[in-house]
C-alpha cells in the first residue's frame, strides 16, 4: 500500500481545504461557472486506498471543510444500470425519450461523508486505479473547450499540434473523448480511452479533464487546455492553422520531460 506520496499536506483537513480552494480557483481562472465541474485527490485512509472528491449538487463557494467526500477505490458492488443502455450519441441522446436514457450513476457502495459524491465520481476512481502516477484530477466545463468538445471535426481529430504547448497534455494531439451520458461509466470508459499516454482529454459535448501528481499540476492543465482551445478557435476563424511535425513534436515532448529540472 503506498502512502499519499505526492499530497504535501498534514492531514485530511488540509487536503480537504486545497481541494476546496482548488474549485474556488475555477470561477476565478475562468474554468467553470456555477456548480458545474468537480474535482478530487488520491487520499488514502490507513491501510485502504480512496480519494478525497468534491460533493454533488453544492457550489463551490459554499463547501465547507467536512463536505468533500471520501470514496474507497475498491467498491463491494456493482454501481451502474446496464452499459447497454448508455446514451453514447449526442443525437440519439437529445431524441431519446427520458425513460430511455441511462441516469447518471448511483453514489458508490462504500463512501463516507455527510453528502454524496460528484456524480461523476466513477470517472476520478477510474482515472486513479489506471493511472497510478495520478493524484489529483480537475474536470471543468471551461468555455472554449467545451464549444470545441461540440465541433464534429473536433470530436473525430482532436485537437492538433498547431502550437507546441499541445504537448502540455502528454502527446502531440489534446483528443476528444466520445460522448456518453454524464456520470455514466459509458462517459468514464471514453474518458480513460482517450486519456491513455495524455494529461488531459477533450470529452464530447461535455467539458475537459485533466489530471496530475497534484492538485496545482491538474488546475494549470486545465487552464492551458482552456487557453489552447480559445488560441485554436480563434485561429479557426481567420485560417487555417500550421500543425507541427510529428517530428517537432517528439522533440518537444522530450524537452517537457528535462524541463525545469
Amino acid at each position: 500500500m503506498s502512502a499519499n506520496r505526492a499530497v504535501p499536506y498534514s492531514s485530511e483537513n488540509h487536503a480537504r481545504q486545497a481541494l476546496i480552494e482548488t474549485c474556488l480557483q475555477f470561477a476565478r481562472l475562468g474554468l467553470n461557472q456555477g456548480k458545474s465541474g468537480n474535482a478530487s485527490l488520491r487520499w488514502h485512509r490507513s491501510a485502504e486506498e480512496g480519494m478525497l472528491v468534491t460533493p454533488s449538487g453544492l457550489a463551490y463557494e459554499h463547501m465547507q471543510i467536512d463536505d468533500p467526500v471520501w470514496v474507497a477505490l475498491e467498491q463491494s458492488a456493482p454501481d451502474a444500470v446496464s452499459e447497454a443502455a448508455a446514451v453514447t450519441d449526442p443525437v440519439s441522446a437529445r431524441e431519446a425519450a427520458p425513460h430511455d436514457r441511462e441516469p447518471p450513476l448511483a453514489p458508490p457502495s462504500r463512501f463516507d461523508g455527510r453528502r454524496v459524491p460528484s456524480s461523476e465520481w466513477r470517472m476520478h476512481l477510474d482515472i486513479y486505479r489506471a493511472r497510478r502516477e495520478a493524484d489529483a484530477v480537475v474536470h471543468v466545463h471551461s468555455s472554449y473547450a467545451t464549444t470545441l468538445a461540440c465541433l464534429p471535426a473536433i470530436q473525430a481529430a482532436g485537437i492538433p499540434a498547431f502550437h507546441y504547448m499541445i504537448a502540455v497534455a502528454g502527446g502531440h494531439d489534446i483528443r476528444c473523448a466520445r460522448y456518453a451520458t454524464f456520470g455514466t461509466q459509458a462517459l468514464s470508459d471514453a474518458a480513460l480511452d482517450a486519456l491513455v499516454d495524455r494529461r488531459a482529454c477533450l470529452l464530447a459535448n461535455h467539458g475537459q479533464i485533466a489530471l496530475g501528481a497534484d492538485l496545482p499540476q491538474a488546475l494549470s492543465i486545465a487552464l492551458e487546455v482552456e487557453t489552447l482551445s480559445r488560441q485554436y478557435l480563434q485561429a479557426l476563424q481567420v485560417g487555417s492553422p500550421v500543425v507541427l511535425s510529428d517530428e517537432e513534436m517528439r522533440r518537444v515532448l522530450t524537452a517537457f520531460a528535462h524541463y525545469g529540472r
